[in-house]
């Protein structure tokens, strides 16, 4: 349905529906049709979206446990995520932010530790410029 195509095919029915519309004398007919035809597209896409959604997500699940695997060190038990309980997720994320935490308190000590270093160091010199 995301080719070429199938776009040319949607103008043309767009384009040869009013087309028609004298032929019918714009009856309430010729309006369900195209109701009808637009809303059981409409149904369709949904699923069809849906669908592409839950393979690229499948996919993307896949790509990460194989980057999970590979990588020494990742928790193996990473690999299967999506299929843990949501209280189990819970614990996770509170670990992460824990985590996170305690990152965050690394780096504001360090900056403590570490001189600042004036922006005028940094500027370009009058002498470089041309």
């Amino acid at each position: 349905m995301g080719n070429p195509w199938c776009f040319f095919l949607a103008i043309i029915v767009i384009l040869v529906w009013p087309v028609t519309g004298p032929l019918f004398k714009f009856s309430d007919t010729w309006q369900l049709i195209i109701n009808t035809g637009t809303t059981i597209v409409t149904f369709l896409m949904v699923f069809l979206i849906q669908n592409t959604q839950n393979r690229d997500a499948k996919a993307i699940h896949l790509k990460l446990d194989e980057l999970i695997r590979a990588v020494h060190g990742a928790r193996n038990k990473m690999i299967d995520l999506e299929n843990v309980s949501d209280e189990e997720l819970a614990l996770l994320r509170e670990q992460f932010d824990r985590i996170c935490e305690k990152g965050r308190n690394e780096t504001k000590r360090h900056a403590v530790k570490t001189p600042r270093i004036q922006k005028a160091a940094h500027a370009p010199s009058a002498e470089m410029s041309h």
